[in-house]
């Protein structure tokens, strides 16, 4: 039973891992460079607006909800579970915690903060945006994606294992 309840999880956190990378690949691979080859002062209000809105969307839902449920998992892997799936769960957990959660809250959010502050049609934000914003943004936005896809591929692993234990 609990197995069952834990592989369920596992895989929920699949998915959920796979679409924050899926997202965040979104972004790396062509948002980014669309919104900087536009003026600067579009470019910067667009992503004003995408900054705002995404904290009442789905993806908000899956990125604060993974970072709550990976430190549960760690815990539950390592007090409950054996072999090679608490391994891999722990090691989900970790990399997305990490890569993912920290790196968002250390780099992307103040970043995201500083550019809400500055107004869009200045010279300012058009400095701001070229000579940090974008190219750091998009830096730790592409270990983002490869966090949360590497998180992703570790609760697939668990899975496999959860399923056919060794």
């Amino acid at each position: 039973m609990l197995s069952d309840w834990f592989l369920i999880v596992c895989a929920v956190s699949v998915i959920a891992c796979g679409l924050v990378s899926g997202v965040f690949l979104t972004f790396s691979d062509f948002v980014m460079r669309s919104l900087n080859g536009a003026e600067p002062a579009a470019g910067v209000e667009v992503m004003q607006v995408i900054n705002r809105n995404v904290y009442l969307s789905v993806f908000m839902v899956l990125l604060i909800g993974m970072s709550a449920l990976s430190p549960l998992l760690i815990a539950l892997a390592y007090l409950g579970a054996t072999g090679p799936a608490a391994t891999w769960i722990m090691l989900g957990g970790t990399i997305y915690l990490t890569a993912v959660f920290l790196v968002t809250l250390v780099f992307n959010v103040p970043m995201n903060r500083q550019l809400d502050r500055t107004p869009h049609a200045t010279a300012e934000a058009a400095r701001y945006w070229a000579s940090t914003y974008w190219p750091r943004w998009t830096l730790w936005n592409h270990v983002r994606t490869l966090g949360s896809a590497l998180a992703a591929a570790c609760y697939l692993i668990a899975c496999v294992y959860l399923v056919q234990p060794v």
